[in-house]
Parts: structure tokens; C-alpha cells; sequence
């Protein structure tokens, strides 16, 4: 996908993306398996994050298709470990296996589907399941918001039930936990069409319901509320507008999407309209996953490599399990 360039006024009072990148420089860069690296642009995206010290990557793939890449990309790749398989279904069984056995810190997507690569991650057998979902998140620098934003999930889970939800909201509280500040706890809004309680629509309830799991422990280290509709998560004029008085409306920091598709417009909304950065990465297995898109710039892509790192630093150090 083309990138597209959006010219919008930027409200930002500080570089979200740079502080994170920058707060990786004294962490030691992350041991990643990077499946199925067969284009240039996947090689490129290597060098970068190599180049800043984030990762020290293993090619996992065919050998004579990473070598072309490489060339074509006019990278010199001897320097990097080459794990040569024969089909992209191998290199991600493969580099499951060096996750699962310690030999890799983190896992990236290379060229192949994401559903392929999580397809050899998901089931209990592949050894790196924890006891929360699997769940995706952006961490988007928005140019009109006020702070930095996750939203989740928009790329793995298609349509959760309260359980997941549950597991994709403590997921992605343990994230903004590990990247802005371990002692305060999160602003999380469950976004619906609407703000109030609609036993119609399974969204308010499901919102409802996860702010109540909240108050008794089952979500932990988080302030949420909702149902929310997005104006009144992230507007706190429009909040005051319905009368509605809450921590989170008009400051959130995490948004929670009812489900895969609105969750997947919303991100790519505020990437192509709204001119953010939007960097990937999957939660809950005991390695990060590393998600990058050939969209993605080049800010995008090295955060996705240093939330690996964080997240890798944290869980080495017991901040979470």
C-alpha cells in the first residue's frame, strides 16, 4: 500500500514515538527471528532497526529467496544468521520454535500474511501461549490528540466475546504500563456507538460489563468506562455536551474496539486522514510479535522494534507475566 502523506495541524507537545525509541538506547537490542524476509523492503526494514541497535536479527526462510532480496535490496546479509527452510509455513513454525526454546526474544513478520504467522503461534502447542489472548495493538501518535493513543484490537481478533475482551483490555494495559509509566494506571475507553446501556446492542453491554470486572480485580491497573462513543472518549467537550462525567471521556489512552472492523477502519482513518503514525505489535505470548506493514514509514517501523525491546525488558525483569 502506497504511503499517503495527510497535512494536518499538529497539537503534539512532544515526540511520543522518539521518547520511546530513545528510552531503548542503553537496553541491550532484542535476539529477533524474522520470518520469511523474501523482498527488499522486508530487508531494508531489517537494516533500520539493526541500525539502531534494537534488534540483531535471524533470517528465518529460503535461503536463494533471501539472498535475492538481499541483493536486491543492495544489503550485505552474510553478517546475520540464516536459518534456510523451505516455504514461509516452515520459516514460521521455525522461528516458533526459537521462541518457544529461548533462542529468540522476539519474533517479526516478514513477507507472509499475518494469519499465517499467527496461525503457527496461536495454538496451545506452539509453546508460547500465556494465560491472557493473543491481541493486537497500535500505539498511534495522533497529530490532533493530546497524548499518545492505543487502540486495540484491530488486526487479530475478529470478533470477541467478553472474555477476549477482558484479555485484549489487561494486554493492552500491561503495554501503556511498560512504555509511559509502571505506576499510574491507564485511562481505558470501551468504545460503542453509543454512551449508554443498550440491550440491544451486545458492545454497551459487553462495556458494561468489563468496567464491572474492573472494580472487582479481573482487569487490573486500569481505569475504565464505557460504552463510550468515540467523540466522547477522546472530546471532552463532547463528553460535557451528553452530560457525561467520567475520568476517562475526553483523555483516554487506550481505546477498546467492539470488534476487528472497527477497529481496523479507526486506526487506518487516523493514519490516512488524520496523518498519524501507527506502529504494530502482538501481545499476550510469551515473545512479542512484531507486526510491520510495507505502509508503514520508518518511524512506524523502528517503534515497532523498540516495543519488542520494552516489552522483552520487561518481562525479563518480572514487571509483568
Amino acid at each position: 500500500m502506497r504511503e499517503v502523506k495527510v497535512s494536518v495541524a499538529d497539537s503534539r507537545s512532544r515526540d511520543y514515538y522518539q521518547d520511546i525509541i530513545d528510552s531503548c538506547r542503553d537496553m541491550e537490542p532484542i535476539r529477533t527471528a524474522v520470518v520469511h524476509p523474501v523482498q527488499p523492503e522486508v530487508i531494508k526494514a531489517i537494516v533500520d532497526a539493526a541500525k539502531e541497535n534494537l534488534i540483531v536479527p535471524v533470517l528465518v526462510g529460503p535461503r536463494a529467496r533471501i539472498e535475492a532480496a538481499a541483493k536486491k535490496a543492495k544489503v550485505a546479509h552474510e553478517k546475520w544468521e540464516l536459518i534456510d527452510v523451505e516455504h514461509s509455513h516452515a520459516a514460521a513454525a521455525k522461528a516458533v520454535e526459537l521462541a518457544a526454546t529461548g533462542k529468540v526474544g522476539a519474533i517479526m513478520k516478514g513477507a507472509l500474511h499475518t494469519d499465517e504467522l499467527l496461525g503457527a503461534i496461536v495454538p496451545s502447542a506452539s509453546g508460547l501461549r500465556t494465560v491472557h489472548r493473543i491481541s493486537h495493538a497500535f500505539v498511534m501518535s495522533v497529530p490532533t490528540y493530546h497524548k499518545a493513543l492505543i487502540v486495540t484490537d484491530a488486526a487479530v481478533n475478529i470478533a470477541p466475546d467478553l472474555a477476549i475482551k477482558a484479555d485484549i483490555c489487561q494486554n493492552a494495559i500491561n503495554l501503556w504500563r511498560t512504555l509511559f509509566d509502571h505506576e499510574r494506571k491507564p485511562k481505558v475507553a470501551i468504545l460503542a456507538a453509543v454512551e449508554t446501556v443498550n440491550p440491544k446492542m451486545q458492545a454497551t453491554i459487553d462495556a458494561a460489563a468489563l468496567c464491572k470486572m474492573s472494580e472487582r480485580g479481573q482487569i487490573t491497573n486500569g481505569i475504565l468506562d464505557g460504552p463510550l462513543a468515540f467523540d466522547n472518549a477522546i472530546s471532552s467537550e463532547a463528553a460535557a455536551d451528553k452530560g457525561i462525567v467520567s475520568e476517562v471521556a475526553g483523555d483516554a489512552d487506550i481505546l477498546v474496539v467492539p470488534e476487528i472492523e472497527s477497529g481496523n477502519i479507526l486506526a487506518k482513518q487516523l493514519t490516512f486522514l488524520g496523518g498519524a503514525d501507527a506502529a504494530g505489535i502482538v501481545l499476550g505470548a510469551r515473545v512479542p510479535v512484531i507486526l510491520t506493514s510495507r505502509a508503514d514509514n520508518l518511524r512506524a517501523r523502528l517503534l515497532s522494534c523498540a516495543l519488542a525491546v520494552k516489552l522483552e525488558e520487561a518481562r525479563r525483569t518480572g514487571k509483568f507475566k
